[in-house]
């Protein structure tokens, strides 16, 4: 039995006003008192039962205080590692485009209705609007009022950087264009394309850089070397 089972020896004889009286001897002395056996051990004293329940208490908070410090602990790490996937997915380098590359599988020009993302470094058009759904692709020793001469390219995961950086990025594609001899010949303009934030959503994440005629299908060359 554990100590603490072991009820307290009383200070005093129990009360036994409601046991039988003991008989007296002959010589008028009152025997020794038969041993009394407690059938139940004396409850534990208040004071104790309420530090114990104090004790589980701070145990139960201790407990609950460390898991949620070990959650918040997770959930800032997974924040961290998360944001800084994000920031280096956005802040990977474009690339720029200033050398015309023939496509896989090319189509012999004319090219009528060909989408803006299909445009390719080094293409001419015909009747060229930067802001139409669909140019026709025209060789470039014929008649045409622009050529694509560089793009730049933002990753797919990069957040649309609005109007005014898109402007510059693509001045700055301009700029990196090297034009060849025949661009001497013609009277050009640079003109530049960018994504508007509707055409960004959807995946557009080029800008353009053209030099153009301002008098119809009048150049008869290519301007890239």
């Amino acid at each position: 039995m554990n100590h603490q089972d072991i009820p307290p020896k009383p200070a005093s004889p129990p009360h036994t006003g409601s046991l039988p009286a003991v008989p007296r001897g002959g010589n008028g002395s009152a025997p020794a008192p038969e041993a009394v056996i407690w059938s139940h051990p004396a409850p534990e004293p208040p004071q104790r039962r309420a530090a114990n329940r104090a004790t589980s208490w701070k145990v139960f908070l201790v407990v609950v205080i460390l898991a949620v410090a070990g959650s918040l602990t997770w959930l800032a790490v997974w924040l961290n590692s998360s944001s800084g996937t994000e920031k280096s997915a956005a802040a990977a380098p474009g690339v720029l485009q200033t050398t015309a590359t023939p496509p896989a599988a090319p189509q012999p020009p004319p090219r009528n209705g060909v989408a803006p993302a299909a445009y390719a470094v080094g293409d001419c058009f015909k009747d060229f609007d930067p802001e139409a759904l669909a140019s026709t692709v025209v060789a470039c020793d014929t008649g045409h009022s622009a050529q694509l001469v560089a793009t730049y390219s933002y990753p797919a995961a990069a957040a649309y950087p609005g109007a005014d950086p898109l402007k510059a990025k693509a001045l700055e594609a301009c700029q990196a264009a090297t034009l060849g001899p025949a661009a001497n010949q013609f009277h050009l303009n640079y003109q530049r394309s960018f994504p508007s934030s509707t055409s960004w959503d959807s995946g557009d994440r080029r800008v353009d850089c053209y030099v153009t005629a301002d008098t119809g299908n009048v150049i008869t060359a290519s301007v890239l070397p």
